[in-house]
């Protein structure tokens, strides 16, 4: 089984850490220190080894960040941990609601004399530092680089890993990575560039075909890479990891105490990406005297377009993930009531559907199960402290995902535990006009998230209702489940493309009592012409087929456009869904199935 349950630390643990991390500090004249959660790639997973945020604050969300100064240690989240940090960390540490409150103006409160702020040079980004100088140096607060002072005190910390990275079949990328490579040195002579550096593991492993073992999750090498504009490139990471990888004479392999002198030694311009590059890249390159190109990560964008064999990959993902997750509604709509189950039993059985597709390869992150009010935190983390039982009249929220050699899965479903009240059917209603709008939409090229973002809340604002995170994100092919650069949100500002994945899933949250969100995954497809069209239309395609609960429905808030779309997502489901599973010999769930999937 992938899933693990177990914290990363307990609460009590961060009160002798924060004291050590202090004495440390004074020692080393610094009034505070920078803790985000982060790696030297700026992934949103991270290895054990670089678990620093949870280590010490025992705070374990995808995102965030802790400030540490001599009296008071912030930890910053956004809206889908509020809950969440609270619960995770000692009173020692003050939770900080971010990005209402900014940290330049949070250390400008609380550093009214002044003071020096150390950070790990790999462990943010240039465009973060430039930032945080710019609006620190008025109030005589400096940002001094130094060693990483969680390191310091972290006696036990975990080894890096050491699996074995292996070819990613180009039958499944579409596109050999010598194409890619050409692919990459046309946009690098076109900009003036001599070198690229780059730094983010999944485009790495996307550019290269290959794929690997260190992180839980995201199947990468870990690694950065250089190319020049003749189409070599230099990969830095521990070797013995691609051993077994026939790479091409175009491509060596460094081990990572080459990568700062490959840089000093390269011709510029070299183009680094300044929202993803550590700071500590820029600074390498700067004192070698060469040019610096700020641009975004040049494999980005390609890597975010799908090619033909990449959407039909994905597609027989979904179709595959599509049979386990409606053999695991059936086994939840008839267990659930029963007063034994647990957010840990359900989480585990679901997996176990998947494990048994025979082809699953992980899971795409932590299952969020979430009984009543611990639906509510909108990026829950079971633990065998919080494990709550499925109690009658509650809402069970379950958000999941998995990774499969030809396409990465992600789908959220909301269940009632028997019957549950008239507010949570009416919410529940709001979202999915909200979800529906999104699948429905046609729009012109050039249309970003942000324009977008609006239909999926309209019906929730209409009652004064909203919710706290983006409405999609990007997702990749066998790499991250959040993927950039475009995304469904208000603060989405990348042109939808064909090819795109994106998450669809409006939700509403009311802590303490109960939480929603429904979930699919859609690609962005060229819209059929209509009789009087005169601008191109792009529209979305549907990857997840499983049934969206019909208890939960007040088939009264539905507009007629929306129960024909249901109607017709729920003949889908039956139609696709449901030959697979009598062919792998699951009759009683493709009977349940087309009591599921039938007409509102």
């Amino acid at each position: 089984m992938f899933q693990s349950f177990e914290a990363t630390t307990r609460p009590e643990d961060g009160i002798a850490r924060l004291t050590a991390m202090r004495a440390h500090l004074a020692d080393g004249g610094l009034d505070g220190f920078l803790v985000p959660r982060a790696d030297a790639h700026q992934g949103e997973y991270v290895a054990g080894c670089d678990e620093r945020l949870a280590w010490l604050t025992g705070f374990t969300g995808s995102a965030g960040f802790a400030a540490v100064l001599p009296e008071i240690a912030g930890v910053f989240v956004d809206g889908r941990y509020r809950v969440q940090v609270r619960a995770e960390v000692a009173d020692v540490f003050t939770p900080v609601p971010w990005p209402e409150t900014r940290l330049e103006d949070w250390l400008i409160e609380m550093c009214p004399g002044g003071g020096k702020i150390g950070f790990d040079p790999w462990l943010h980004t240039e465009a973060e530092i430039a930032r945080l100088g710019k609006a620190l140096s008025p109030h005589q607060i400096t940002l001094s680089p130094e060693a990483n002072a969680v390191d310091a005190i972290w006696t036990d910390r975990p080894e890096r890993p050491d699996g074995a990275a292996r070819p990613y079949p180009e039958a499944l990328a579409g596109q050999s990575s010598a194409a890619k490579r050409a692919g990459l040195v046309e946009v690098m002579n076109a900009d003036g560039d001599a070198a690229v550096v780059l730094t983010l593991p999944d485009s790495i492993n996307w550019l290269l075909n290959i794929r690997g073992q260190d992180l839980k999750r995201l199947p990468v090498l870990q690694s950065f890479a250089i190319v020049t504009a003749d189409g070599r490139v230099q990969v830095f990471c521990d070797p013995g990891k691609l051993d077994d990888i026939a790479l091409d004479e175009a491509v060596c392999v460094a081990d990572w105490q080459a990568f700062i002198p490959a840089m000093a030694a390269l011709n510029g311009p070299v183009r680094i990406d300044p929202d993803s590059a550590p700071r500590a890249v820029f600074a390498a390159v700067e004192e070698a005297g060469l040019e610096v190109h700020r641009a975004q990560d040049p494999c980005l964008l390609p890597k975010a377009r799908k090619s033909e064999a990449e959407i039909a990959g994905t597609t027989q993902a979904h179709l595959r993930d599509g049979v386990a997750v409606a053999r695991f509604l059936h086994w939840f709509d008839a267990a659930a009531s029963s007063g034994a189950l647990t957010e840990i039993d359900v989480a585990q059985k679901l997996e176990q559907f998947r494990v048994e597709t025979g082809a699953l390869k992980d899971l795409s992150f932590d299952t969020i199960a979430g009984a009543g009010p611990n639906g509510a935190i909108v990026h829950y983390r079971v633990t065998e402290g919080t494990n709550a039982p499925l109690m009658p009249g509650q809402l069970f929220l379950i958000d999941s995902g998995a990774q499969y050699e030809d396409g990465t899965t992600d789908i959220t479903r909301t269940l009632p535990v028997g019957d549950v009240g008239a507010q949570e059917r009416e919410c529940f209603t709001l979202v999915l006009k909200g979800m529906i709008a999104i699948h429905r939409a046609r729009f012109p090229e050039g249309v970003a998230g942000a324009h977008l973002d609006a239909l999926a809340r309209a019906p929730l604002w209409a009652t004064g209702r909203d919710y706290d995170h983006g409405t999609g994100h990007g997702v990749g092919v066998y790499l991250s489940v959040h993927e950039g650069p475009q995304r469904l949100s208000r603060a989405g500002r990348v042109p939808f493309e064909p090819g795109m994945i994106l998450s669809n899933e409006p939700g509403y949250y009311r802590e303490g009592a109960f939480g929603i969100r429904i979930e699919n995954l859609i690609h962005v497809v060229e819209a059929p012409e209509g009789a009087d069209a005169h601008r191109k239309m792009l529209a979305f395609e549907t990857l997840t087929f499983a049934p969206i609960n019909r208890h939960l429905i007040e088939a009264a808030l539905l507009g007629p456009d929306e129960r024909d779309w249901l109607d017709g997502y729920h003949a889908a489901v039956r139609t696709k869904i449901g030959p697979r599973l009598l062919a792998e010999g699951h009759a009683e769930t493709e009977t349940w199935l087309q009591k599921a999937c039938a007409p509102i």
